[in-house]
């Protein structure tokens, strides 16, 4: 039976047998005895996003008292649940991020704990996934971006909708209403200054 430790793009931790690209913690939250998540769904504001492989490396999925690993379909859905990436295993990445967060927020030298301190108080509100209106139209959103409709959440690619699920993206069976904003407006902002989010493969099969 899987664990449940795979994030959604609302931050929702779920058990489901699709490990996806990316794994990524929020701190301790889950007991090892058991592993079974705590209460708790964070412990640290410091969200991240790790690659599932570095330095030949290997833990014991929420075996330790040490992080709690959760696993992501890909980076476009860590940003939208609020991570960000890794200033270690990501080192090149954390900061492409943090150039592009610097130069769509308007801000120079920022560390990751300020990167963090925007982003938790933009992800959550009283203790629940925040949503935001959207800035623009759903088609105007840079790629990457997710937004969520209904139940659904949906990734935004080359100005199409394309609805998400842990095993993969698929067409959007219907037209996008009433939508709102999963990612961070900050991280939205990086993103519109050309961060390039890593995404599913299979989001490139259909965003022809």
């Amino acid at each position: 039976m899987p664990l449940q430790n795979r994030v959604t793009p609302s931050g929702d931790i779920i058990a489901d047998p699709h490990r996806g690209l990316f794994t990524g913690n929020r701190g301790i939250i889950h007991d090892p005895l058991t592993k079974t998540l705590l209460n708790k769904r964070w412990a640290s504001p410091a969200w991240i996003t790790c690659v599932c492989e570095f330095r030949g490396w290997r833990r014991q999925v929420m075996g330790a008292r040490s992080w709690t690993e959760l696993f992501f379909l890909d980076e476009a859905t860590a940003f939208a649940a609020g991570h960000r990436p890794c200033f270690f295993c990501r080192r090149d990445d954390a900061n492409r991020f943090r150039a592009a967060w610097q130069e769509g927020n308007g801000v120079a030298n920022v560390l990751a704990r300020d990167i963090d301190a925007v982003l938790h108080r933009e992800r959550l509100e009283k203790g629940k996934k925040r949503l935001h209106a959207l800035p623009m139209p759903v088609e105007k959103l840079p790629d990457g971006a997710m937004v969520q409709a209904g139940a659904e959440s949906f990734l935004v690619l080359q100005g199409r909708a394309l609805q998400w699920s842990m095993a993969g993206y698929r067409q959007a069976g219907h037209a996008i209403e009433d939508a709102m904003l999963l990612t961070p407006p900050s991280t939205l902002r990086a993103m519109g200054a050309g961060y390039r989010s890593v995404l599913h493969p299979s989001a490139g099969e259909l965003k022809d």
